[in-house]
């Protein structure tokens, strides 16, 4: 199933499942779109989850689509009755639900406050389990830890070979989408120059101002560009990416310390060039991605603009310094 069509599933599940509720423990209430009828699960286990995080008001908080990779994690003892932990074990693999945790009771009953700024009631998820490693009885807690490690290191090199087979048509569906008629270069970087720019071009000595946002090529869950980086105060703001100690404006890049992609697209511009870039993986971060965000074998999209090309400052010429005098050896 496409991503876009995962999240609209997700999506369409939610809104159905809003009058159609259970009550839980706690204050919990929830709703079980879809049930494998497998085992469920329990404390101690391993679970494999995707999830859309939303307020009561809707608005998309967090979604494990959005970067493409579900969270995998042990599942504890609940703290108290409707907690995160104790609503898991309502589900087994292959489910999806969406459940409604209340805030209030999870304040009241983990002594910890309430978000800051949140009057809402309830945070509401929208899960597809997608693996659960079952713990045996009595089973080493060191055996079931190996177990486990080799299960989802098998599970993930499946999930790399998905990506790396996908990601053409990922890429060739963005350019379709956009209706953007690219040029390719004899490595595969496909760009669309809007704007030449003036008629210099880079070379690896020169210090390039460059405007740019970054983004993968699909969507996020709430349908935006999915923005990871980016120079625009305004881009930053509004995709939800601002960093307040950031500083956005045309940010330093020198030839051969970016990307090769990027490096590649820059030398096609000049000075007031605008461009996007469409970067194969191979030309980015490539089988082993980024940590912190790019995952292995991921596209990546460029907007750039290059706002300026500088030259190296000449060194100060060298002064003339006088030979030290000497002094005649003395003859007696």
């Amino acid at each position: 199933m496409k991503k876009s069509l995962v999240i609209l599933f997700a999506a369409t599940l939610s809104l159905a499942a809003c009058n159609n509720y259970k009550k839980g423990p706690g204050g919990l209430m929830y709703s079980i779109h879809k049930s494998e009828g497998k085992e469920k699960i329990k404390p101690g286990d391993i679970v494999k989850l995707n999830f859309v995080q939303k307020s009561e008001k809707d608005s998309i908080m967090s979604s494990t689509y959005d970067m493409e990779q579900p969270q995998v994690f042990p599942v504890s003892p609940k703290v108290y009755a409707g907690d995160m932990n104790d609503v898991l074990t309502l589900f087994g693999e292959g489910d999806s639900a969406t459940f409604k945790l209340n805030l209030d009771t999870m304040s009241l009953k983990s002594g910890q406050p309430k978000p800051a700024g949140k009057k809402d009631t309830y945070m509401i998820f929208t899960v597809k389990v997608e693996k659960v490693l079952h713990k045996p009885a009595n089973e080493a807690d060191s055996t079931f830890q190996k177990k486990a490690q080799e299960f989802f290191q098998k599970d993930y090199m499946a999930t790399i070979e998905r990506r790396k087979s996908t990601e053409a048509a990922k890429i060739k569906s963005y350019v379709e989408a956009n209706n953007l008629k690219t040029k390719t270069t004899a490595s595969g970087l496909q760009y669309v120059i809007t704007n030449a720019g003036d008629a210099q071009r880079a070379v690896p000595t020169d210090t390039l101002m460059v405007n740019y946002t970054g983004k993968f090529t699909t969507k996020k869950a709430d349908g935006k560009d999915n923005v990871f980086d980016t120079s625009d105060k305004k881009v930053a703001q509004e995709s939800g990416k601002f960093n307040p100690m950031a500083q956005y404006a045309a940010r330093p890049f020198q030839l051969g310390k970016a990307i090769p992609g990027f490096d590649e697209g820059l030398k096609l511009i000049g000075k007031g060039g605008k461009a996007t870039f469409i970067i194969p993986s191979r030309l980015a971060y490539g089988e082993a991605g980024m940590q912190g965000g790019i995952q292995p074998y991921t596209p990546l999209v460029f907007e750039v603009e290059l706002v300026d090309i500088k030259k190296p400052k000449a060194a100060p010429a060298a002064s003339a310094t006088p030979a030290p005098a000497t002094t005649a050896p003395v003859t007696k």
